[in-house]
């Protein structure tokens, strides 16, 4: 497994130890017994658990140190509160809280400035969540959890989306034979240009130079505003190949008005 190693916070993946549900209760039973050295041996037979949570936000941090850090501290809160008599397993116990500690540090350190109040309710969102999924195994409605807050499910939405990451609109979301296509390519554009004589004309010529599908796809998608997944659709071709005869034709469009 060697050449599955990753080195995250100075240590090396492929050699942490995976505990077995046996393994782990006796753990727990030595450490509830005051053996402190379980505690450690605990952390580490767990570490992957954290790394294979983190996974979902790698999007959302530089570096994936500090976040696994905070991942650990996490972990670290579930052993130390966790109880056998539950009769649960730990992982079930211990995913949300490490989530939710993970959730809280990307929601204090936010690029994009939210209000104080909508900070404070997907605080409180997030921690009922927790709670509840810690006494019951499951998650809560959203509707459910709305009237236990006083609040409507769209102010809970709307709380939640406050703690995304902002993304690029240069995020590339898909790639096909080396075309890469980004989060511009699917936004409409409905902004309206405006052009002098001279160049309207200039450009009126250049287009009509063009093959026929080439003008389509470029009508469709910046006099329409289709994104290339509608064109495709209509085309009935791939959106890589949308993607390719739009940047040809927008490349021969530059060149003649030059």
């Amino acid at each position: 497994m060697a050449k599955y190693k990753v080195e995250i916070s100075g240590i090396d993946t492929s050699k942490i130890p995976v505990l077995t549900f046996k393994e782990m209760n006796e753990l727990f039973e030595k450490y509830k017994n005051g053996d402190v050295e379980a505690r450690n041996d605990l952390v580490e037979g767990n570490l992957k658990l954290v790394l294979s949570i983190l996974k979902r936000f790698h999007n959302h941090v530089d570096n994936m140190d500090d976040l696994f850090q905070i991942g650990c501290v996490g972990l670290l809160k579930a052993i130390d509160n966790f109880d056998l008599s539950h009769g649960v397993k730990f992982s079930t116990y211990a995913v949300p809280m490490i989530l939710g500690e993970v959730r809280r540090y990307l929601r204090d350190n936010n690029s994009v400035r939210v209000s104080r109040s909508l900070k404070e309710l997907a605080y409180k969102v997030l921690k009922y969540q927790e709670e509840y999924y810690i006494k019951n195994g499951c998650e809560i409605a959203m509707e459910d959890l709305a009237e236990k807050l006083d609040v409507s499910v769209f102010d809970i939405v709307q709380a939640l989306d406050s703690l995304r990451e902002p993304i690029s609109i240069f995020e590339p979301i898909y790639s096909d034979g080396g075309d890469t296509i980004y989060l511009v390519d699917q936004i409409e554009d409905k902004s309206s240009s405006s052009y002098d004589v001279s160049m309207k004309l200039s450009l009126d010529n250049a287009i009509g130079e063009l093959d026929e599908r080439s003008q389509y796809i470029l009508d469709e998608r910046f006099l329409l505003g289709k994104t290339q997944m509608e064109i495709a659709q209509d085309l009935q071709i791939s959106q890589a190949q949308v993607s390719r005869i739009e940047k040809g034709a927008v490349k021969q469009l530059k060149k003649k008005l030059k």
